[in-house]
């Protein structure tokens, strides 16, 4: 059953808000910290996400997420939308076939980037410039949640489209 945005925000803050010390990729102290994997592992806000990133898919042909938080929001979305989905590794393997973007990426494709948790940008623009070397098209990042910590404008610099489903704000915590 669909969610509100209200609904979702108090959902996600209610199963993955933390508070502490935790140092974030950014290498950022932060007082708190929204666990992904508590949140993308309740199969209701994955699922309501999956509806929500399809929403904004577009022109879309391919939606991606890069290893490892944003492959369950890749494959929600690829269910609740009908396209296809990849998997953008950290870094190509050393083994078998040696692929840093797992599945099939066709020539020209159109990719609708999804991303977890949102602070400086940096795991989704490698993610981003993975996928345009590849020959692919980023059409728009979006985030589940954004910490609006420079993300955004770490992303529009880098010359991508982006937007957030959410907002720290809209999960009611300050900065």
């Amino acid at each position: 059953m669909a969610m509100t945005t209200k609904q979702l925000a108090a959902r996600i803050k209610e199963v993955a808000y933390l508070e502490g010390e935790f140092t974030l990729r950014s290498g950022a102290i932060s007082h708190y910290y929204l666990d992904k994997y508590l949140f993308e592992t309740q199969p209701d806000i994955l699922a309501e996400l999956g509806r929500r990133f399809a929403a904004v898919a577009g022109d879309a042909t391919l939606v991606a997420g890069a290893e490892l938080g944003a492959v369950s929001l890749a494959a929600a979305t690829s269910m609740a939308s009908g396209l296809p989905y990849v998997i953008v590794r950290n870094a190509r393997k050393g083994y078998g076939t040696g692929k840093q973007i797992e599945g099939a990426l066709p020539a020209g494709a159109k990719v609708l980037l999804v991303e977890d948790i949102i602070t400086s940008g940096g795991q989704v623009i490698e993610a981003a410039r993975a996928l345009t070397a590849a020959g692919a098209t980023v059409l728009k990042i979006v985030g589940t949640i954004d910490r609006l910590q420079g993300g955004r404008e770490n992303i529009t610099k880098a010359g991508f489209a982006f937007e957030a489903l959410l907002t720290r704000e809209d999960l009611g915590i300050s900065g």
